[in-house]
C-alpha cells in the first residue's frame, strides 16, 4: 500500500480544477472516454509494431451509470498501467504520458489521441472521489486501485482485475446528480465521442417484448469508428455525402454541395463542407461546423479556426494541430490555426470556381441559395473577394446571370452619363417597384435584381472594385436623371407658377411618421408620369448599411426623405394649374401684390444693414427689419392658405398624390379607403 500527496504546487489544485479546468463541466466525459480511446489506440499501435504479442480481442471501452451507487464507470482494454506508471502519469499533474509515448512512436501513432495534460482530473469537476482499477499489459503485471477524494492525498493499494486495461470509477458530487440520469449521459456520448475510432459501448440495445421494452445481451455501440472524412473521396458516392449530413443535421434541407478536405501537409487536416441553403437570417445559420481532433468533438464555435464567413457552412473539421483545450485567443493567434484558415478559404474558392466552370447552369439555378454565402465573403476577406469576382454573379430582373465582366459590357454602352460614369441600375423589389423598371427598360435600361440580405452593403464594395461606377436603384430619381446624357432641360415655369404649383400639392400631402416630402418641378415629357415620388439613393443607402455597421446608428433615426416630383409637361399638371390660377388669382392679388412690395422693402433692409457693423445699427432699425420680416411671412401664410384651400376641393392633385403613394406601397388605412370612393365617385 502506497500513501502521498499528489505533486502539484498548491492545496487549492481541485478547487481551481472544479472552477476552472474547462468552461463547461459537462466536459470530464470526453476527456474520461478519450483517455480510454487512447490507451486502446496505444495497444493497436504496440501490436502493430511487434511490441506486443498477445491477442487483442474485444477493444470496447464501456461506460455504465449505477445511479444507486452514484457511479459512472468508463472501462477499457487498453495498455493499462502499473504502480510506477500511475505515479509518473496521474500523481503528476500535466506530465502526460501521451508525450512519451509519441516520441517512441512518432512514425505509427496518427490515431492517438494526445495532448490532454490536465485532461483526466477534469474528473474531479464532477466527483467527490474518483478510482482507477488498473492491470499493464505487460507480462507478470500486478493489478493496483488508486484513489483519491479530492484533496491532494492520495492511496495506491493492490487490487483484483483479471484483464489488462483500468476501469476509472467516479462517484459523482451532490451537487453534479443530473450526471447520473443515463438519458443524460446518452446525449452527452452523441455530442462528444459519436465519432470516435474505437467502438464505445453504453448498455445493451433494446427491443419490444410482450408489450414492453427489455434489454438484449447486444451491445449498444454509440460510435461510428469510420466516419465519412476518414474515407477516401474516391470510394464515396453523393448519396453517402448526403446521408453523412442528415446524420449531423436531421432537420436541415439537402445541402447546395459540399468539399471533401483531406490535407497532411504543412498540417494535418480533413474534413467535409456541406453549403447549405442560406436565403436570409446570417445569424441562425452560425456554428454549425463541428470541430474534432482525431475524432474527439471539441467544439462549435470556431470562429478563429475559420474565417468569419465560413461559419456559415456545415460539416466537420477535424485536425490533430488543433489542440483540444485551448482559448479562443490562442486560437486566433496560432501559426497553425491562420494556416488551416487560409487552406479552407482557398479550398471553398477553388471548388466553387470549380463548379462554376464545369456546369455553369446548375451553378446559376443554385445562386440565390449561394449568393449570401459569397456576398459575405466577399465583404469580409480581400482575399476571397479576388478569387470570387470571376465567378461571383449578378441577376437581371428577368432571371438573367451575368459574371462581373459580362455585365460591365452588356451595359457600358447604354448605360453611361455624359461624364463617363458607368451606372448600373437595380432593383430591390420586382412587384414594388415595377413601373420604375418598365420605365427603365423602355429606354433600353438593364435593371438588377438586389433583394437578398447582403445585397445593399455589397452595392458599396463593388463601387470601390469597380473603376469609374455606381450602382442607383431604379426608383431614386426620376427616368431621365437616373443616367444623364446631357444638362437637364429647364424648367420653364415662372417662379410664382411654380411656387403656386408646389404649394398647392405640398399642403395635401398627408402625414406619414417617419417621412418626409420635398416637392419640386421638373420637365419630364408629355408621355411620363404626371407624379412621381424618388427616394434619395445616399440616404436610403447609409440607413441600409446603418443595420449592419455599428456606429452609424444615427441615420437609422432620421426620417426617410422623399421627393414628390411633378412633371410640368403632362396634361393634368398642367390642368391644375390653370385651373388653380383661374380659381385663385382675384383672391391672391392683394396678397401677392403686399407680399411683393414687403419682400421687396425687406430686401432692401437687409441690403442697407449689411454695410454696418453690429453696433452700428439701432434698434428702430432691428425692430423695423423685424417687423417687415414677420409681414413677409404673414403674407405668404395668407397666399399658402389659400391655395391649400383651393387644392382641398380639387380631386385630381388628390388623386395624382394618391397615385404616386400607392405606386410606392405607401397609401394604407383611412387613406387608402379615401382614395377607392374617390376613384368610385370620379368614374361615375
Amino acid at each position: 500500500m502506497q500513501k502521498g500527496n499528489i505533486g502539484v504546487t498548491t492545496e487549492n489544485i481541485f478547487p481551481v480544477i472544479k472552477k476552472f479546468l474547462y468552461s463547461d463541466h459537462e466536459i470530464f466525459l470526453r476527456e474520461m472516454v478519450s483517455n480510454a480511446v487512447d490507451a486502446t489506440q496505444k495497444l493497436k499501435t504496440l501490436a502493430e509494431k511487434g511490441d506486443f504479442k498477445g491477442d487483442l480481442g474485444d477493444l470496447t471501452v464501456r461506460v455504465a451509470v449505477d445511479d444507486k451507487a452514484g457511479t459512472i464507470t468508463i472501462s477499457d482494454r487498453g495498455i493499462g498501467m502499473t504502480e510506477e506508471e500511475i505515479d509518473k502519469y496521474i500523481n503528476q499533474i500535466a506530465f502526460s504520458g501521451v508525450n512519451d509515448f509519441l516520441e517512441k512512436y512518432k512514425d505509427n501513432a496518427n490515431n492517438i489521441i494526445g495532448h490532454f495534460g490536465l485532461g483526466f482530473y477534469s474528473a474531479f469537476m464532477v466527483s467527490k472521489k474518483v478510482e482507477i482499477i488498473t492491470r499493464s499489459y505487460k507480462a507478470g503485471a500486478a493489478a493496483v486501485k488508486w484513489s483519491c477524494d479530492g484533496s491532494p492525498a492520495y492511496e495506491i493499494v493492490d487490487a483484483e482485475k483479471a484483464d489488462r486495461g483500468s476501469d476509472i470509477i467516479l462517484h459523482i458530487d451532490d451537487d453534479c446528480k443530473d450526471f447520473l440520469d443515463k438519458i443524460k449521459i446518452r446525449e452527452l456520448l452523441n455530442k462528444y465521442c459519436k465519432f470516435m475510432p474505437v467502438p464505445i459501448a453504453f448498455g445493451k440495445k433494446t427491443e419490444w417484448k410482450d408489450g414492453k421494452e427489455v434489454e438484449t445481451g447486444e451491445d449498444n455501440i454509440i460510435n461510428n469508428v469510420e466516419p465519412l472524412w476518414t474515407k477516401a473521396p474516391s470510394t464515396l458516392k453523393d448519396e453517402d455525402y448526403k446521408s453523412f449530413y442528415r446524420t449531423l443535421y436531421p432537420m436541415q434541407d439537402e445541402p447546395l454541395f459540399w468539399i471533401h478536405l483531406n490535407v497532411d501537409y504543412p498540417f494535418n487536416l480533413t474534413g467535409i463542407l456541406y453549403f447549405p441553403r442560406i436565403k436570409s437570417n446570417i445569424d441562425l445559420q452560425r456554428n454549425k461546423i463541428q470541430l474534432y481532433c482525431n475524432q474527439v468533438f471539441v467544439t462549435d464555435q470556431v470562429e478563429g479556426i475559420v474565417p468569419e464567413f465560413l461559419t456559415l457552412l456545415h460539416g466537420v473539421i477535424d485536425s490533430p494541430d488543433i489542440p483540444l483545450n485551448v482559448s479562443r485567443s490562442y486560437l486566433q493567434s496560432d501559426r497553425d490555426v491562420k494556416k488551416i484558415s487560409t487552406y479552407i478559404t482557398k479550398k471553398v474558392a477553388d471548388r466553387l470556381q470549380g463548379i462554376f466552370k464545369e456546369d455553369r447552369k446548375q451553378f446559376e439555378e443554385k445562386w440565390d441559395d449561394l449568393k449570401l454565402f459569397i456576398n459575405y465573403g466577399m465583404l469580409s476577406e480581400e482575399s476571397f473577394y479576388d478569387r470570387a469576382k470571376d465567378f461571383a454573379l449578378m441577376k437581371d430582373t428577368d432571371g438573367k446571370y451575368f459574371t462581373f465582366d459580362e455585365y460591365k459590357t452588356l451595359i457600358k454602352d447604354n448605360q453611361t452619363d455624359k461624364d463617363g460614369q458607368l451606372v448600373y441600375l437595380y432593383a430591390t423589389d420586382k412587384e414594388e417597384q415595377y413601373s420604375y423598371i418598365e420605365a427603365a427598360k423602355a429606354k433600353g435600361y438593364s435593371v438588377l435584381l438586389l433583394d437578398g440580405q447582403l445585397d445593399v452593403p455589397s452595392i458599396s464594395m463593388l463601387e470601390q472594385k469597380f473603376e469609374k461606377s455606381r450602382f442607383t436603384r431604379v426608383d431614386s430619381d426620376v427616368i431621365d436623371r437616373l443616367i444623364a446624357k446631357d444638362d437637364a432641360k429647364k424648367n420653364e415655369l415662372s417662379g410664382d407658377d411654380a411656387d403656386s404649383l408646389s404649394t398647392v400639392f405640398r399642403s395635401q400631402l398627408p402625414k406619414i411618421e417617419k417621412a418626409e416630402f420635398y416637392v419640386e418641378e421638373q420637365s419630364l415629357g408629355e408621355q411620363a408620369q404626371p407624379v412621381v415620388i424618388t427616394q434619395s439613393e445616399y440616404m436610403r443607402r447609409m440607413k441600409d448599411i446603418s443595420r449592419f455597421q455599428s456606429g452609424m446608428g444615427f441615420y437609422a433615426q432620421m426620417p426617410d426623405s422623399y421627393n414628390l416630383v411633378l412633371n410640368i409637361d403632362h396634361p393634368l399638371i398642367k390642368k391644375v394649374l390653370d385651373d388653380c390660377n383661374a380659381n385663385t388669382a382675384e383672391t391672391l392679388k392683394p396678397i401677392v401684390g403686399e407680399l411683393k412690395g414687403q419682400q421687396a422693402r425687406l430686401a432692401a433692409l437687409h441690403q442697407s444693414q449689411s454695410k454696418k457693423k453690429a453696433d452700428e445699427i439701432t434698434q428702430a432699425e432691428k425692430d423695423d427689419l423685424a417687423n417687415t420680416e414677420k409681414a413677409v411671412n404673414e403674407q405668404r401664410d395668407k397666399k399658402n392658405g389659400v391655395l391649400a384651400e383651393y387644392a382641398k376641393g380639387n380631386s385630381i392633385v388628390h388623386q395624382l398624390i394618391d397615385l404616386a403613394l400607392l405606386q410606392n406601397g405607401m397609401l394604407k388605412g383611412a387613406a387608402l379607403d379615401a382614395f377607392l370612393k374617390r376613384s368610385v365617385d370620379m368614374i361615375k
